[in-house]
């Protein structure tokens, strides 16, 4: 025994002094993933350490990969517990984001960066290129996505070392229907031949993996399976394969999957095996982009307009003003960090907060500074502009009116439990909020005095009514949130009036014109329309043909048409009154704000691709 033991040893000393035929000196690592530390239970924490404790006791580990998913809300308080625990390690480790920081952040990812650092992260590892990004989504229900931003960083990358093997750290699997623009990244990632694999989560399973012919592994969850066992995953770099195993907590490595180091499997000068539908445009060409511009940074928010101006926010921190006419950019104002509600402009000022703890005062005609009032945490709510006033919530569980000529605060409204995303809702005496809390919030308009909460009986912190925009009519209040219910509640006293899962709609809905009609976008193929009334009465249902949807985008009529879009860059237009449909225009792939139509026949939209444009509407055929 003594003398296999020995053998082995001579083997392992040999094989780790070996350089590889690509360069390569053979090493190992590990992969944490989809960690899910949750201020509810211990349970997770547990496991993370016990997959802490074996890599310790484990020889030959270089370094860990944790990609993502670390917490189940995305704050910096379990953020740092994470933390706490990796540094534990006696290895290094390096650290990238899932979308459960992403989709649900109090900070706007800025904690991320405060606690790990950057989103995006490139490392060498004896002869190996390691690439890693974020693949959203962003504070936003939606596909992941990965930003033009970042998309350039990894050609950039990929190019630095076109003589190194590469591979792509990301939390998503790089396919249709996780990630909106999947084939701009296998694109990217072809194109110098260098990669030999993607590293993901997600799906906590063992999953071999190809996006457009270039091979992927996701790896289970530290989370214990079904059988109460916590693991991780072991990869055995040698000079001419990745070899991939799965290891339980307490039990020996099982080979899971083999890659090839040397060459690539896929054809560098091929393409995507499949890209997005736009027939559509060839079916309805009474619709067209009028402009387009398309810029680096991801739009998350809006777009707003005052005269011949277009004002957006984008996740590089930038205000920007193009022009109506063409799409020219005029000017832009650089804040601190990323734009997640977008600005709202009035009487020649714009006014928009920031994940940098802002909220920021703007010259309409050349973007200057005119006032700038702080916060206590990351800004992250939508601006809504009423007779000089304007109102923003923020991550520091505060909802602000600000006077919009001096950025002199009007008045603080400080009991929110949560943190505040959406875009309030001003009537003529009151102010109507939703948060991440579970909680609608009614205040009064001058004061900021709280006259009622309402929670209808959520309990689930994803469940809340904190993306929707509220609407108000005939002494009504109208929301729809993601246990997939839509309430009408009494706007004096905040009392239910009726709760209706017919439809099943989520976080999307708007207003008719009149006060009469109120629109939603369900999740499967359809915008339904219900009277505002006192009980639950469907008018019309519109199957648009969509398919599963989820994004938060608002529907809004103008000139008695009412327009929406979809999380995969579709812009439709339906008839208000009878629900039938008008036409569908696709302008991309990836998420898109809420459209602002101008008239019937212009609509201004923005998206995740960094696109900002007009579409025009030549003469609108009944189909």
């Amino acid at each position: 025994m003594k003398y296999l033991q020995k053998i082995v040893v001579l083997l392992l000393c040999c094989w780790s002094l070996t350089v590889g035929r690509a360069g390569v000196t053979p090493f190992r690592f590990a992969q944490f993933t989809d960690v899910h530390l949750n201020p509810g239970g211990d349970g997770p924490t547990h496991d993370l350490m016990k997959c802490i404790a074996q890599v310790n006791e484990t020889p030959g580990l270089d370094f860990v990969l944790v990609t993502g998913d670390l917490t189940e809300q995305g704050d910096r308080f379990m953020m740092r517990k994470v933390k706490d625990c990796l540094q534990q390690l006696k290895i290094p480790y390096y650290v990238y984001l899932g979308n459960h920081e992403t989709t649900w952040s109090e900070s706007g990812c800025t904690a991320f960066q405060e606690i790990f650092g950057p989103e995006t992260q490139t490392f060498e590892h004896k002869g190996v290129t390691f690439i890693g990004f974020n693949s959203g989504p962003l504070m936003r229900m939606a596909y992941g996505h990965v930003s033009p931003f970042d998309i350039d960083y990894l050609k950039k990358q990929l190019a630095a070392s076109p003589d190194k093997p590469a591979i792509i750290v990301t939390h998503y699997p790089m396919t249709e229907g996780d990630v909106d623009n999947w084939y701009n990244v296998t694109d990217a990632a072809r194109r110098t031949g260098n990669v030999r694999l993607f590293i993901g989560g997600h799906y906590h399973s063992m999953r071999k993996m190809s996006y457009d012919g270039i091979p992927g592994v996701l790896m289970r969850s530290t989370l214990r399976d079904g059988n109460g066992r916590p693991g991780y995953g072991v990869y055995e770099v040698t000079d001419s394969e990745i070899k991939v195993y799965q290891q339980n907590v307490g039990e020996a490595p099982t080979l899971f999957a083999t890659f090839d180091l040397l060459k690539a499997t896929y054809d560098p000068n091929g393409k995507a095996q499949k890209y997005p539908d736009y027939s559509d445009n060839e079916r309805f060409p009474e619709v067209t982009e009028s402009w387009v511009t398309s810029t680096t940074g991801a739009f998350y928010s809006s777009p707003a307009v005052e005269k011949k101006r277009v004002f957006t926010g984008d996740n590089e921190g930038n205000i920007k003003a193009f022009s109506l006419k063409d799409g020219k950019l005029l000017w832009q104002f650089q804040t601190g960090r990323r734009i997640i509600g977008g600005p709202a402009v009035s009487k020649g000022i714009v006014v928009c907060g920031s994940a940098d703890m802002n909220i920021y005062g703007l010259r309409a005609s050349d973007g200057k500074l005119l006032w700038k009032h702080s916060a206590r945490r990351p800004v992250l709510g939508a601006v809504t502009i009423a007779d000089g006033v304007a109102y923003i919530g923020a991550s520091d569980s505060t909802l602000r009116a600000i006077d919009v000529k001096t950025g002199q605060l009007v008045w603080a409204y400080r009991g929110v439990r949560g943190y505040i995303v959406s875009k309030p809702l001003v009537t003529h005496d009151k102010v109507i909020f939703g948060a991440w809390d579970n909680t609608l919030y009614a205040l009064a308009r001058g004061t900021g005095k709280e006259l009622w909460k309402w929670t209808g009986g959520l309990t689930r912190m994803h469940f809340s009514p904190a993306s929707v925009w509220p609407q108000a009519a005939d002494g009504r209040v109208f929301i729809v949130d993601p246990q997939r219910a839509m309430t009408a509640i009494n706007l004096e006293n905040g009392e239910t009036l009726w709760r209706t899962f017919q439809s099943k709609v989520r976080e999307s809905m708007g207003l008719s014109a009149d006060g009469k009609r109120v629109y939603a976008k369900t999740m499967e193929d359809s915008l339904v329309c219900y009277a505002a009334a006192d009980s639950p009465h469907e008018l019309w249902a519109c199957n648009v043909g969509f398919g599963y949807e989820h994004g938060p985008c608002m529907p809004q009529e103008k000139d008695g048409v009412v327009f929406c879009s979809t999380k995969d860059g579709l812009i439709f237009a339906v008839e208000g009154k009878t629900g039938q449909l008008l036409w569908r225009h696709k302008v991309g792939n990836s998420l898109m704000s809420t459209v602002v139509p101008l008239s019937a026949k212009e609509i201004l939209f923005s998206n995740t691709d960094g696109q900002v444009g007009l579409l025009r509407v030549k003469q609108v055929k009944k189909k």
